[in-house]
């Protein structure tokens, strides 16, 4: 369990985000560009610039660090070395390099492959498979799946799916395609302009949401019309 009691983020006496939810299992947070979610996972990491201020009361039933927290980025390509083997981009021994290989289906003969010998969706195995090398908690997704084809995008959706429930993992799921995470998170928090403006069980948004803005928000994405990051 994650509790996000307050969390407050601003720069130049502008703020940016003031939210409070809690991470019981699986949520995600949508909304439009400019709403917020990148900066509430930037907060969770340590990462914001040091021109922004932050104010957060954060409660866990783990410590949060840096091996208790895995990240997943949009770009997977810009998380590995393109000119390294991928054996030496893990922190960890060769038996938990095979064992999480093998969660992520992927074959031990990829540590012996530079990325640029890997597809798109090998190379986001990769990076999921060097986040689940350490005793992770909590695994925070920024848009895993943007930089991918629809075969590729479908196959980690069921990857992730199938880890939350075979690790017992808790998941923080940033999107803008509400399709992607509809068989993953059970819950779901509606973000606009640093503010929530709607958090409920999944199903419940899905079939009545009752904000506008919601609204607005899965028929565009149902109709095929992008809501980016």
């Amino acid at each position: 369990m994650l509790n996000i009691n307050k969390l407050k983020i601003s720069a130049n006496d502008k703020q940016l985000v003031n939210i409070s939810f809690d991470i019981k299992d699986s949520i995600a947070l949508i909304g439009e560009s400019g709403s917020g979610k990148s900066l509430t996972l930037k907060a969770l990491l340590n990462l914001l610039p040091s021109f922004m201020k932050q104010e957060k009361d954060i409660q866990s039933t783990f410590e949060l660090n840096h091996d208790t927290i895995g990240f997943i980025p949009q770009n997977p390509f810009t998380s590995l070395s393109m000119m390294t083997k991928i054996k030496n981009q893990f922190f960890c021994t060769q038996e938990k390099k095979e064992e999480v290989l093998k969660l992520v289906d992927l074959d031990i003969s990829v540590l012996n492959k530079f990325p640029t010998q890997l597809s798109g969706g090998q190379i986001q195995r990769v990076v999921i498979a060097i986040a689940l090398s350490r005793n992770i908690k909590l695994l925070l997704l920024d848009e895993p799946t943007t930089a991918l084809d629809e075969e590729n995008k479908n196959n980690i959706i069921n990857l992730i799916n199938d880890l939350k429930k075979r690790l017992n993992i808790l998941i923080l799921f940033v999107t803008h395609d509400i399709t992607s995470i509809k068989d993953i998170c059970n819950e779901i928090v509606i973000l606009k302009n640093g503010e929530i403006v709607e958090k409920g069980l999944t199903a419940d948004i899905l079939s009545s949401p009752k904000e506008d803005y919601t609204k607005k928000l899965i028929n565009s994405t149902f109709k095929n019309k992008e809501f980016r990051n």
